[in-house]
Formats: C-alpha cells, structure tokens, sequence
C-alpha cells in the first residue's frame, strides 16, 4: 500500500522519509520554519477539511510517469492536450523527450500543445517554432502551437486585474488538458510550476503573454516590466481562466528534475542547477501540485536549495501559492501519497 502524508507530517518528518532519501536528506525543523503555508498548518490528526492528494516517486523514469498518471487521469478524456514546455534550442534542462513520447503514445487523440513566445528569440514567430521544435526533437507526434491562426478570450472568473485573458484560439478544440511541468526556478516567476506552465503557456504570444506579464510597452528593459506580488496575480487569474474551461477535465505532473534557477526559456544560457533532482508528482489539484512542490524544496537543508530559495523569496514567488488560494485554485492542505513505499 502506498504511505500517505499529510503535509504537516511530511515537514514535521521530512529528515526519515523515503522521500527525503532520494533529495539527499532534508531539515525538518527548517522546513516547518520557512516553508510557505497557506492553510496548510490546519492538516493534522485533527482537521476534518478537504485534503487533496498528491501523489509521489522519487524515481524519475518513464515506467513511475506513467504509473503517476494512471492514479489522475480518471476525467482525461476525448481530445487531449498535452501543456509542455518544449524549450529553446538545445536548452538542458527540458524533459526528457523518450520519457516523454513512452506517456504520450499510451493517450489516444493527445497532442502536445504550445503557444508562440513574447521575448525575441527561438520561438517568437510560428515559423521559428517549428524549426526549434525539430531541434529538440518534439518530432514523435503532432504538436500544436495554439496561437498560431489566432486567439480566443477566456473569462477569469473572480479576479481583481482580469476580466478575461487572451489564450492561443486552438485551445477550445481540446477536451481535456494534461499539464507536465518541469518544476524549476524562473527569473521573473521565482519559480514555475503547473500553474505559471499553463498561465503563461496557454496565452497567445503576443495579446495575452503582454497582458499577464502586465507591460504596456514590450520594448521597456526587463527592470521595468511589473514583478513580484502583481505577476504573480496576474499569472494566477490566467491560469483560472484555463481551469475553470477544462473543469474536472485538467490534471498536473510536476518534474523535479534539473532545477536551474532559470526557466527552460533561458536554453543553453540557464544556469546549471544545484539543487539534487527530487522526483515527480502528480495531482489533480493545481494548488496542491505545485505547494507540495515548493514544500519538498523548502524541507532541504540550507547547503542544497538556498540558490532555489533564493531565486522564489527575491521574486515574492511565494505569492503564486496564496493568491491561488484566495481565488479558490485549489487546496494548500494534502496528503502526499508516496508510491514507492
């Protein structure tokens, strides 16, 4: 039978789990100090309230992807996107493409999908993408770059600096969505889990890359373009408007694996990472996916994730997870489910 945690457990015995091993040992005592919590205190022998699961293995192969997704698929069906961040040319740190085509070619009518950048770069125009697809060997099955014969509007449902966001028009021809993140940091995000993968993912390149970045003026060095507290937001609220379309029908596989400081848009300029490779997770809560994500990072010792820590606190990345939960993304409170025991 698989072990189940609560989060309070995990971080009151992060140091003797199985988890723990495959991190290269964590400090509890730190854990329960720094690492971020919403209403996650409230998990305990005690609490009576909703707690989602998420599920983990500290191996990271294609054979525990795919025993992770069997255990959250259960409303994947019909027409299936696939929400991957395929990467700049001969970035590092993307996923593995061979353990990534052994999970797709086992979800019939999936397609992985994607969406034209906002910097200058490798995938900035549709063209461009296409060529940087085949570099990085996205070559096994179709890809669909979302925005590339236009953009639909999507309500954000809720939010404080949207009323809808601009999405990739190719979007709504999907049934349900899988969304597998490589888990790493991100140099405006602080860091980016399944949440900033499909709110600045799934936004059109240009309309609503700009909107959720909230720059009014592209052009402006990137010391200029609004940080912290409000991107986060505004990721959050886009994100909404992709789980609130897909409904039930949207589930979450967080990668730890080569967590650079920077994002997978960085390609071969990221910095090499220095924080071990954890495992993955899978979930079909947003919330809950990606702030068991940031609480195994948080339960290292200092020596093994202050450059991850650093990267999230300096950016107020923290603010990702309690905005989500004010706007009801999720739950902060969950059972990780360790697979491997």
């Amino acid at each position: 039978m698989p072990r189940m945690y609560t989060r309070k457990e995990f971080l009151q015995t992060a140091a003797s789990l199985a988890v723990a091993m495959a991190a290269g040992g964590f400090a509890a005592d730190r854990a329960a100090a720094q690492a971020p919590v919403v209403g996650s205190r409230k998990v305990g022998a005690g609490f009576t309230g909703e707690r989602a699961k998420v599920y983990f293995t500290k191996h990271i192969d294609a054979e525990h992807l795919l025993k992770l997704y069997r255990l959250v698929n259960q409303n994947i069906t019909g027409k299936v996107a696939i929400k991957l961040h395929t990467g700049e040319r001969n970035g590092p740190n993307i996923l593995p493409r061979d353990m990534v085509k052994a999970l797709q070619s086992t979800i019939p009518s999936s397609t992985i999908v994607e969406t034209n950048t906002l910097y200058p770069g490798d995938r900035d125009t549709t063209e461009k993408h296409l060529e940087t697809l085949k570099v990085n060997g996205w070559t096994f099955c179709p890809v669909d770059i979302m925005d590339a014969e236009g953009t639909v509007d999507l309500p954000v449902k809720g939010g404080k600096h949207f009323k809808a966001v601009s999405m990739g028009k190719n979007i709504v021809n999907y049934d349900s969505m899988l969304v597998l993140t490589h888990f790493k940091g991100h140099a405006m995000g602080g860091y980016g889990g399944s949440m900033k993968n499909i709110a600045i993912g799934c936004a059109d390149g240009k309309i609503g890359k700009q909107q959720v970045h909230g720059v009014s003026d592209v052009n402006l060095p990137w010391d200029k373009w609004p940080s912290k507290e409000r991107l986060m937001e505004n990721m959050a609220e886009s994100a909404k408007a992709v789980i609130d379309h897909f409904g039930k029908h949207i589930t979450f596989i967080n990668v730890m694996r080569r967590m650079s400081v920077d994002c997978d848009c960085a390609g071969r300029s990221a910095a090499e990472p220095t924080i071990p490779d954890v495992g993955m997770l899978a979930s079909t809560d947003l919330l809950a996916i990606d702030q068991a994500s940031v609480d195994l990072v948080y339960a290292m010792a200092p020596e093994k994730n202050r450059d991850l820590v650093e990267r999230i606190e300096s950016r107020h990345g923290l603010r990702q997870l309690s905005y989500m939960h004010e706007l009801g993304m999720g739950s902060a409170n969950y059972e990780l489910i360790d697979i491997d025991a």
